[in-house]
């Protein structure tokens, strides 16, 4: 029950996310081709599986965008107000999914799994 109701949390989120970034009439060619980008912080696991855990966990969590988001609603900078709606719509779609932060363990361990 307890995944189900996650998964609805982000599916609100995402959703927002894209409502959000609708509304700022951004492009969406841009949405498309950046939205997968967040993924390139599973570049840490060839380094190690704990620091790629580490690595990958810092950028799938929200309060790295959303401080983003909050710095350039703040400035007016439109370019981060795009790039931060895109991360968290992809940390949503993410978890939407059942993905999720990642244990040390393994790769497939994710804290969605173990909730």
């Amino acid at each position: 029950m307890i995944k189900f109701i996650l998964r609805i949390e982000n599916a609100f989120i995402l959703i927002s996310s894209i409502y959000w970034y609708s509304y700022c009439h951004f492009n969406w060619t841009v949405f498309a081709v950046l939205l997968l980008v967040p993924d390139i912080f599973m570049f840490g696991y060839f380094v190690d599986k704990t620091r790629g855990t580490y690595i990958y966990n810092i950028g799938h969590t929200y309060l790295l965008p959303a401080i983003l988001l909050v710095y350039g609603l703040s400035a007016t900078q439109q370019t981060l107000i795009m790039f931060s709606t895109i991360w968290i719509a992809h940390i949503a779609m993410d978890r939407t999914f059942g993905f999720g932060l990642k244990y040390v363990s393994n790769f497939k361990d994710t804290h969605m799994q173990n909730v």
